[in-house]
């Protein structure tokens, strides 16, 4: 059994499931489906609810297809759909030989509208979106019949027809469902099913001038293929009653055994995150971002080019459990998984980011020891590397303290420290500029004490990281925070932007000294700069020329709770 298959909570999606399998289905005909509209790039809530979706569906040996949603020509583009499939692919999950599109199903959709054209159960309404809020009405008050509901089938049929061949102008007409215009539900009161839509499809050009839209089309092609649970966030509960009817008044009620049930979960919220996928469109948009994949952006793209792993993202949605409640998510608790699984697999290596030379003052002139380095106590199988030890090195400046408090176990006048993986060090002088500044240390080293362990067994408490300067490499380093400065970017105070929280500190550019060993990294390898943060290989900006490295994840929480 596996660790992530441990971790498993029984949440009320898997009972669901259960309780249909000890009913009679078989385990093996569980089918769910991952259905997104490829105008933009999956996000960390997309990841949640595909995990949810391939998963409950391999716990069972059952199917998972991925389908794209793509009833909307005028901002769906193939880009994304080709980044999307990548995510899914990175997070672990295949989906075989079953990619499909709604617009796979476009004929067959037509024909199910006429089906209700023809039961008398759909119309064609002259009423603007605007327009037919008012004859709609609101909840607790009955709606009014839009001019046209009682026109006659044979009417609705010809108009219908004359639509799909492009005889009339976008708004001219939409195809209405008759339901009940004083339904509780304000969904079942006439839901539009057909827009006009005079634009050319990515995947079938000009072959169509009208559209169907999201409710008419999802439930019918969950029936089409087979999908047994319609998992999907809270927002669609609402609609739930209108999947039922759409498939129950069509032909698409008799395409299978068993018929799609929507079941609804809490969407993700993560604090100092913006999940709305039309916000993120638009810092894209404005440049105020690098794009999809910036890896301050909470897209799976840039969340893997910060250096977050697949295995983090599913032990955090597996974490986070399914319920019926919205809830705010601490990003402590994705950064923690990241740090569980990065702590296993990141190759150590030391940097230097506030330099302050050291000059060890009984070491020759130009002798160079070469040491051994532990790539990865965590795992065996990473060996080791050399590191070179000479006479002038750089450390840390805040690991050096001239006046310092008691139990303080770093580097001080006259203190011994040991240098990781090399010496134990003694400072035996404090060299200051001429406002002061601490500038250099000179230091004597215990020759015996190689590899950090004092012959005569003394203890030395403090141990600190370091390179040489004679060797070290001046390499990029980009420190990312936080996106947005406010916890909670769902629930916004009315009346503001949401670029007032934009974290104007979320991207800060430095340099540091670091082991030529960095040098031998791999775009989107992550490290782990020892005592400082995990880091990544920048998948787009890394050449070994202009080495750049992304801050993935502080060694521990580093913000605000919410």
């Amino acid at each position: 059994m596996s660790e992530e298959t441990e971790n498993r909570s029984m949440h009320f999606i898997r009972q669901i499931i259960a309780n249909d399998i000890a009913a009679g289905l078989q385990p093996s005909a569980v089918h769910t489906r991952f259905p997104p509209e490829p105008n933009g790039c999956l996000h960390i809530g997309h990841a949640k609810a595909f995990c949810l979706d391939f998963g409950m569906a391999l716990e069972n040996g059952g199917k998972c297809n991925l389908r794209f949603d793509d009833t909307n020509p005028d901002k769906e583009d193939t880009r994304f759909v080709d980044s999307i499939k990548e995510d899914v692919r990175w997070l672990g999950f295949d989906w075989a030989d079953r990619e499909y599109y709604a617009s796979d199903y476009f004929e067959k959709l037509y024909n199910y509208a006429e089906e209700l054209i023809l039961a008398g159960k759909a119309y064609v309404c002259t009423l603007s979106a605007e327009e037919f809020k008012e004859y709609r009405g609101v909840p607790g008050q009955p709606g009014k019949e839009a001019p046209g509901r009682n026109r006659p089938v044979e009417e609705n049929l010809d108009i219908f027809r004359r639509m799909r061949a492009g005889e009339f102008e976008e708004g001219a007409y939409v195809l209405r469902a008759k339901i009940d215009m004083n339904s509780p539900n304000l969904h079942m009161r006439d839901p539009a099913m057909y827009r006009i839509k005079k634009a050319e499809h990515w995947r079938t050009g000009g072959d169509w001038c009208i559209y169907p839209m999201y409710d008419f089309a999802h439930c019918l092609s969950d029936a089409i293929e087979g999908i047994t649970h319609s998992l999907c966030t809270l927002e669609f509960e609402v609609h739930r009653e209108l999947y039922d009817w759409f498939i129950d008044n069509t032909s698409a009620k008799n395409l299978n055994k068993v018929q799609p049930r929507q079941y609804e979960f809490a969407r993700l919220n993560l604090t100092h995150t913006m999940m709305s996928k039309r916000k993120l469109q638009q810092i894209v948009a404005e440049g105020i971002v690098e794009g999809w994949d910036d890896a301050r952006m909470p897209t799976l793209s840039g969340m893997r080019r910060r250096g977050y792993t697949p295995k983090s993202i599913r032990d955090f949605c597996e974490a986070v459990g399914v319920t019926k409640f919205n809830s705010l998510t601490e990003l402590a608790l994705l950064e923690h998984c990241v740090r569980q699984d990065l702590n296993k697999v990141a190759l150590r290596r030391m940097a230097v980011f506030d330099p302050l030379e050291v000059e060890i003052e009984n070491w020759e002139e130009g002798k160079v020891d070469e040491l051994n380095a532990i790539n990865n106590p965590e795992d065996e199988s990473a060996g080791s590397r050399k590191i070179k030890f000479t006479k002038r090195l750089f450390i840390e400046k805040g690991d050096f303290m001239e006046n310092p408090p008691k139990k303080y176990f770093r580097l001080s006048p006259e203190n011994e420290v040991r240098l990781r993986y090399a010496y134990l060090i003694k400072c035996k002088e404090v060299i200051k500029d001429a406002e002061g500044n601490v500038v250099k240390l000179v230091c004597t080293v215990d020759p015996d004490s190689r590899g950090g362990n004092a012959p005569d067994g003394r203890k030395v408490k403090g141990t600190i990281h370091w390179v040489s300067a004679d060797y070290a490499v001046m390499m990029k380093a980009r420190l990312l925070d936080v996106l947005f400065t406010r916890a909670d970017m769902a629930d916004l105070p009315d009346g503001t932007d949401f670029m007032d929280f934009f974290n104007k500190d979320s991207l800060v550019e430095t340099e540091f000294y670091g082991e030529p060993a960095l040098l031998e990294a791999k775009a989107g390898q992550p490290l782990q700069f020892e005592r400082n943060a995990y880091f990544v290989a920048d998948e787009k900006l890394w050449s070994q020329d202009k080495p750049v490295f992304n801050r993935t994840v502080t060694l521990k929480e580093s913000f605000p709770k919410a």
